[in-house]
């Protein structure tokens, strides 16, 4: 199979989802005994087309075009040279940009979508892919019969990996139209923290922590860790922290390595959102709260006494290591 990736960027940056999103399109190519070309766009330095090479994306096209911010200009980007070089399957990572462009591309070619792939494909006796349904309670096996497929990779469903492929970019400059959209200003949401979709480690707090004051120590230990910090709803709402922190159902949906909930009752519209964790450590002083029922590691116990000490022990363990 033919299989082209696209590499989501920001800011002159590969996204780190795009990496995730080239080791499993390499993946695909190589079980068909296929190809595989990476569709990159913005301006990118050699040093991170030199990165999307290392992981297996030896064929770049790259678009320098103005395309930021236009998911219309982006979809034809991608639909167009699929269509003009024959590609049988498309992938994105399924993150706010291909969220956006993945079913205007699947239009577009006509071919089947699954958004959200947790897995690599079945290829015995048919093309079936694996997602996560019902707010990640379930799974589903979707079989695509079209000729042209197109799929949206979930965020650290996978773990990127490096095969140290020769480097190829070629440059591309197709037509793609007046803009559809016009970018008046552009605000980047939150400061200089780690992006919540595409952390391995976060810390989150919640109203157990009694106040915005007290926040200090849960921003202390993700920057031990190395993690990025969220929150519950109910403390969005209330003002004590941003809403972009805002993890659940109703916020934004990861799936770290590790997720440490401290003070979170874990209301199902909460779980609903982080369930796709790989390891969740719950600290709640009440043993009988519903978090606990999903956590791997759970400490009952005051957020105030055991923050501190966890914090003591990784400073330790820091220290040691440096």
């Amino acid at each position: 199979m033919k299989v082209l990736v696209f590499a989501d960027s920001s800011n002159g940056k590969v996204a780190k989802s795009a990496f995730e999103a080239v080791t499993y399109g390499k993946k695909i190519a190589d079980q068909s005994g296929g190809s595989q070309t990476t569709i990159s766009y913005g301006q990118l330095e050699d040093s991170e087309l030199d990165e999307l090479a290392s992981y297996g994306s030896g064929e770049i096209l790259h678009y320098s075009g103005d395309t930021e911010m236009d998911p219309l200009r982006l979809a034809k980007l991608v639909s167009g040279v699929a269509t003009d070089q024959g590609y049988e399957v498309i992938v994105f990572s399924h993150d706010y940009t291909g969220k956006s462009i993945a079913p205007m591309t699947a239009a577009k070619l006509r071919a089947g979508l699954v958004t959200g792939a947790i897995d690599y494909p079945k290829t015995d006796g048919g093309f079936t892919v694996k997602k996560a349904v019902f707010s990640g309670k379930a799974f589903a096996e979707v079989k695509i019969n079209s000729t042209i497929k197109v799929i949206s990779l979930l965020p650290n469903s996978i773990s990127k990996e490096k095969n140290g492929a020769t480097k190829n970019v070629s440059a591309i400059s197709p037509d793609l139209g007046a803009h559809s959209v016009n970018v008046v200003e552009f605000k980047a949401k939150g400061g200089e923290g780690i992006n919540l979709t595409e952390a391995e480690l976060v810390v989150s707090a919640g109203r157990g922590l009694k106040g915005p004051e007290n926040w200090g120590m849960i921003e202390e230990l993700a920057s031990e860790l190395g993690a990025a910090t969220a929150c519950s709803r109910p403390v969005a709402d209330i003002g004590w922290r941003p809403h972009h922190e805002h993890v659940g159902q109703t916020g934004i949906a990861i799936r770290p390595n590790l997720y440490i909930a401290v003070g979170i009752s874990g209301a199902i519209q909460h779980l609903a959102g982080v369930n796709g964790s790989k390891v969740i450590v719950v600290v709640n002083t009440d043993s009988e709260a519903p978090f606990f029922t999903a956590a791997d590691y759970g400490v009952v116990g005051d957020a105030f006494e055991v923050i501190p000490k966890l914090l003591d022990a990784l400073k330790a363990h820091n220290a040691a290591q440096a």
